[in-house]
């Protein structure tokens, strides 16, 4: 495993000169022998009230030396900016392996559902159940009604496991798009897990500025400050102001960190959670 890398769309543009398409070639720290694979995900939305919440994020044009992060939003959708971070996997590093799921994969866009759920099956399996987290890469959700969104695993064995991305109360979900990983159980020197702001306050009671420091839990301990992924998993906010929220940890250590889960403005954020994965930057 290699870098964690960031790319926010005020990287290329001011928040207030928004565009549909957003994009930034990013350069590897080293070059690779080959192509590496490149599981991104969500951690920042700024999109306005007034449209659809639509908003995409991918890679393309991946070399041993780069490749274009994009984040695109399409129709009258507002997409002041938007944040993803993204995990370079070397060709070489067969124990992760990572993929992507669509509610459209499942149904048409147009007939949106509460719940959907697909069985993967690993190219390569495991020895024993692996760790896996998913997290947020794309969605489309009415406006009008409040923007939920989660996605889960479960069932994980040593061939496959279930991905879900589901919604509830009045929501449409027209599509949401989550993206995975999965590494052994007994991988040395990696950490990962969930992270809600329901572990520090009710959905009821929201406000803007959520945190909590937590221990990693390691087969072995980090011998040095890990590099930390983290991307949504799961969203609740009120839809009469515009979705703001922003995920992101500090004071990471080689014993823990501190997870954020911040909105801004007249934002209302009920909920939201994250994915996180830590690993040791080997090319640096």
């Amino acid at each position: 495993m290699s870098a964690v890398g960031k790319y926010n769309t005020e990287e290329t543009r001011a928040w207030n000169a928004p565009t549909a398409e957003t994009h930034k070639t990013i350069t590897f720290s080293k070059p690779f022998v080959a192509p590496p694979t490149l599981p991104l995900g969500l951690n920042t939305l700024d999109i306005d009230k007034g449209h659809n919440i639509r908003v995409k994020a991918y890679s393309s044009d991946i070399t041993k030396k780069d490749f274009v992060a994009h984040v695109d939003s399409w129709s009258d959708t507002v997409l002041y900016s938007a944040g993803l971070d993204f995990l370079d996997v070397a060709p070489g590093d067969l124990e992760y392996q990572s993929g992507l799921f669509s509610t459209t994969d499942d149904h048409p866009w147009n007939a949106p559902q509460a719940l959907t759920s697909r069985r993967i099956n690993f190219a390569r399996p495991f020895v024993t159940p692996p760790k896996v987290i998913s997290f947020l890469h794309s969605l489309d959700m009415e406006k009008g009604k409040n923007w939920r969104v989660k996605t889960t695993v479960s069932d994980i064995d040593a061939k496959g496991f279930t991905i879900h991305v589901d919604t509830w109360g009045d929501t449409v979900l027209y599509l949401g798009g989550a993206a995975w990983i999965a590494y052994p159980e007994d991988r040395p020197y990696v950490a990962s897990g969930t992270a809600n702001i329901q572990d520090v306050r009710a959905w009821n009671a929201p406000a803007q500025s959520n945190s909590k420091a937590i221990k990693f839990t390691t087969v072995e301990p980090f011998w040095k400050t890990p590099s930390m992924f983290v991307a949504l998993n799961s969203i609740d906010i009120d839809c009469k102001a515009n979705l703001r929220i922003r995920a992101y940890a500090d004071n990471v250590s080689k014993e823990g960190m501190t997870w954020h889960i911040d909105s801004w403005g007249d934002t209302v954020l009920y909920s939201a959670g994250v994915s996180y994965l830590g690993v040791m930057d080997s090319r640096v």
